[in-house]
């Protein structure tokens, strides 16, 4: 079986590569037709809608896996057009395709299709209400991923971070290496999320008897906010030598923190249908955040 891996460069992407493997021949794309090692791939680029279908038919594919997308969040409310493009309009054209060839599509979405004015974790049918232009071309490409009428699996998921990449994580290390105090926003609560974690889930859905298809939750489990992500990333990256010292994280508000776009104040999401469906337990969020800090502790 080939699969197709698009946005094979990123957080998700990088480590699907890695865990679709054992399923046969994976493909990778990416938008410069590199890999991050150097290595050529294939060229697809959510931002082209026209050369879908043409990359598509040339790999032919029997599964499809869509790990690209545009993220840049503040960035999204003043180039609305190309957010549309990438995370709705492109989604649907794949789609179209997988439906039209009955291959299944995997694709991914956020927690910032909620309004984050929740009480308790979201579930996959509670109403949406996204605050900015990035949550709503993400719910547009749902939208368009299901409308198309195909096989397809659909995972939110939300706080993603990683060994590699752009990503908190990364950024804390190296701004706790320069400075010996941080100010960090600590009223915003979710679960930081690895992106080993998606892949490794994805990878077990994909292999359960009866191709099950619809939107789920994936999240790792518990909860903190960015404030306390920041001190247990630097408490754990201490005690593995990846930092001479500790520098002190104040706490703030969003409101002393001001960004272009407003981030859902509570983005916990219920992830019981995903267990409850594929048999799986998900691990806490610290126990993730080790396994990171261990693969960078070994490099």
């Amino acid at each position: 079986m080939t699969t197709l891996v698009i946005g094979a460069n990123g957080q998700v992407g990088t480590e699907l590569l890695r865990v679709l493997a054992p399923l046969g021949t994976v493909v990778a794309a990416s938008r410069s037709g590199q890999l991050a090692d150097g290595l050529s791939c294939e060229r697809i680029d959510l931002d082209e809608l026209a050369s879908l279908d043409l990359a598509l038919n040339r790999v032919r594919p029997a599964l499809v896996v869509n790990a690209a997308a545009y993220t840049a969040v503040d960035r999204a409310e003043q180039e609305r057009d190309a957010a549309f493009r990438a995370n709705a309009e492109a989604p649907g054209v794949i789609a179209q395709w997988c439906a039209r060839a009955d291959v299944p599509l995997v694709h991914y979405s956020t927690d910032y299709v909620f309004d984050g004015q929740g009480t308790r974790p979201y579930r996959p049918d509670d109403a949406t209400a996204p605050l900015g232009v990035y949550g709503q071309s993400k719910l547009a490409g749902e939208q368009a991923v299901q409308a198309a009428g195909g096989r397809h699996l659909i995972f939110r998921t939300a706080w993603v971070y990683a060994a590699h990449g752009h990503n908190f994580l990364r950024t804390m290390l190296r701004v706790g290496a320069e400075r010996d105090v941080l100010r960090v926003v600590a009223d915003q609560i979710g679960t930081p999320t690895p992106a080993a974690l998606i892949a490794d889930i994805t990878a077990h859905a994909l292999r359960q008897p009866g191709e099950p298809s619809g939107l789920w939750h994936l999240t790792a489990a518990g909860q903190t906010t960015w404030h306390g992500f920041a001190e247990a990333i630097f408490a754990q990256a201490r005690a593995r030598g990846l930092l001479a010292r500790t520098p002190r994280v104040e706490a703030i508000g969003t409101a002393d923190y001001p960004t272009p776009a407003t981030r859902p104040a509570y983005s916990r999401l219920d992830t019981h249908s995903l267990q409850d469906t594929f048999g799986v337990r998900l691990p806490d969020w610290q126990d993730g955040l080790s396994q990171v800090l261990d693969t960078l502790a070994q490099r």
